[in-house]
């Protein structure tokens, strides 16, 4: 059924930014918003359909289903997610492609006359839609994997003294132990003889999207213990089988895909409990580092995920946003040719972050 909310032709068209830690809630929020039994009624009496597109770094991976939390089937049944179960785990994915396939799915989901609401806890990928993407050289084949094999023997120790003698203000703000992040300036620099911390990230938002960014938040003991629940159900689920079966189809923990947390730690450590321990104390640094990040955005619509009232105000304010307007593309606007003429708003600046695709 096209559902789309209706209006002038001169309005840009609308997306939702729906945010936040991991273990926050993102998921149930979606259903409970904009399911078949709970969609927003806009004024008119029609029910505004969505299309998710995925920011989530791991949930692209085929077959890595437990530990990265997907969907349930029946939720991807009612609600169209896009950017989920589209590679192999062996398979790299950047926030540039993030980018590009978001640019493309956009006006797609627009046509169909949905609301395109962007979902997910990656921080880089979200950034970098929202913001526009530094002007990084884009990856050498060739170069990565002459760097990699140049230090895949080497400890992190020695990768990041030797950043620090090129580039030491990226090696300043990158940790011993980021390992992607330090090989990939040291690729940076190989590529291009310039530091990457000269490189200039992007400080001006686009702006021909009209775009509802929204946080959902947590009290942090709260997140926390979620956060530790939700470790000991993946163990319940069979995530060691999960693992098992994908190391079985020869994954290797420098593929792509097993450098996440919930798949990195099977690979270091022998005991089941001491690997669901550290996953839950890795989960928990990473949405730590997520909270801190968010909580930089300016121009966002906080609300607390475990407040019923506040999920009502939440529905409101997605209704305030939706009433009376169009959601569907000014065609003469775009041009045939210029699928990404309508770019992308936010309300102000955000401060830079680095790299956060692999959590």
């Amino acid at each position: 059924m096209r559902c789309c909310i209706k209006s002038s032709r001169t309005d840009r068209p609308k997306l939702i930014i729906l945010f936040g830690p991991t273990g926050v809630g993102k998921t149930d929020i979606l259903d409970r918003l904009f399911s078949d039994r709970a969609r927003l009624k806009a004024v008119d009496g029609s029910l505004p359909c969505v299309e998710v597109i995925s920011a989530d770094a791991l949930q692209i991976y085929r077959d890595l289903d437990i530990g990265t939390a997907k969907p349930e089937a029946d939720l991807l049944s009612r609600i169209p997610h896009h950017l989920i179960n589209i590679l192999n785990y062996n398979e790299s994915f950047s926030a540039g492609e993030f980018v590009s396939r978001t640019d493309a799915l956009i006006p797609q989901i627009l046509h169909r006359g949905s609301l395109p609401v962007i979902s997910g806890g990656s921080a880089f990928y979200i950034r970098s839609w929202l913001m526009g993407l530094p002007p990084t050289p884009p990856v050498n084949p060739a170069i990565r994997k002459k760097i990699e094999e140049q230090w895949r023997t080497r400890r992190d120790e020695e990768i990041h003294a030797a950043l620090s003698e090129i580039d030491p203000k990226s090696a300043l703000r990158i940790s011993t132990k980021d390992r992607y992040r330090m090989l990939r300036a040291l690729e940076v620099y190989s590529q291009t003889n310039r530091p990457l911390s000269d490189i200039q990230v992007p400080s001006q938002p686009h702006r021909n999207y009209r775009t509802l960014i929204i946080g959902l938040h947590r009290d942090r003991k709260e997140l926390y213990q979620r956060i530790n629940d939700r470790v000991d159900r993946m163990i319940d689920a069979g995530l060691e089988a999960e693992v098992a079966a994908l190391r079985f189809q020869g994954a290797r923990l420098e593929h792509p895909g097993m450098k996440g947390i919930g798949y990195r730690e099977w690979f270091t450590q022998s005991s089941p409990q001491s690997i669901a321990d550290l996953i839950a104390r890795n989960t928990r640094r990473y949405a730590k580092r997520q909270i801190t990040f968010f909580s930089s955005l300016e121009g966002v619509h906080w609300f607390d995920a475990a407040e019923p009232l506040e999920i009502s105000g939440l529905r409101q304010t997605i209704a305030d946003f939706l009433k009376g307007e169009s959601n569907t593309l000014d065609q003469e606007a775009m041009g045939e040719d210029n699928p990404r003429m309508l770019v992308r708003m936010a309300s102000s600046p955000t401060k830079a972050i680095e790299h956060e695709e692999i959590p």
